[in-house]
């Protein structure tokens, strides 16, 4: 489990397709936070995929395997050698939930509309796939490419939110561009509510 508090912005060192190009994916990238304490079979979340560490460079850097469903779900295809990537190991049990919860398991890739530069902030608005928004309300939290975000409007197709200063410096989402793509983790609890109201098993125990 992650909070979305990046802890620090990784590059990819490469990016290889044993089986080509959409199949699975082996990927490797530097991130001497990340890797400072971590051992094989750790999970470190990578623009907001929980990955597991595989092996360990002993210079910064660890080795993932990307399997095709999480090349379908993600946005982390699009990496190449050299891009910027949020980072953040696994919440300790004792540590303080800064952010919210979030599993690492992406709900499905959005894009940046637009963004709007404030005196000291910047506010986003980002697309979202198709029925992903019912999931997102106003004043609650999603994660976006790892990173924990207080949603500040939302309709059927897109979603904004406004980014101070730390999160332009310390994460991926200072540089978009319109048109980048992104991983969207909407809230686990909206999607528990409504897999309890379409069952019945709420509807049951009311009556």
């Amino acid at each position: 489990m992650f909070t979305g508090i990046v802890e620090e912005i990784g590059r990819v060192r490469g990016i290889e397709f044993p089986d080509g190009a959409g199949r699975d994916a082996v990927l490797t990238v530097e991130g001497p936070l990340a890797t400072s304490d971590a051992g094989l079979g750790d999970s470190i979340a990578v623009n907001g995929v929980c990955l597991t560490v595989t092996s360990l460079g002993g210079d910064g850097s660890f080795t993932a395997d990307v399997m095709p469903e999480s090349l379908r779900r993600t946005a982390l295809g699009d990496l190449v050698a050299g891009s910027p990537v949020n980072l953040e190991r696994a919440v300790r049990a004792d540590a303080r939930l800064g952010g919210h919860v979030v599993q690492g398991h992406v709900d499905g890739v959005g894009a940046l509309v637009s963004r709007s530069p404030g005196e000291r902030w910047d506010d986003l608005v980002f697309s979202a796939p198709e029925g992903l928004t019912r999931y997102v309300a106003e004043k609650g939290s999603i994660a976006v490419s790892g990173v924990s975000l207080t949603v500040t409007h939302v309709d059927d197709e897109t979603f904004g939110v406004s980014l101070i200063p730390t999160t332009l410096e310390a994460t991926i989402l200072g540089g978009l561009t319109p048109g980048d793509r992104v991983n969207l983790e909407v809230d686990v609890l909206a999607k528990y509510v409504e897999r309890l109201l379409v069952s019945g098993v709420v509807a049951g125990r009311a009556s």
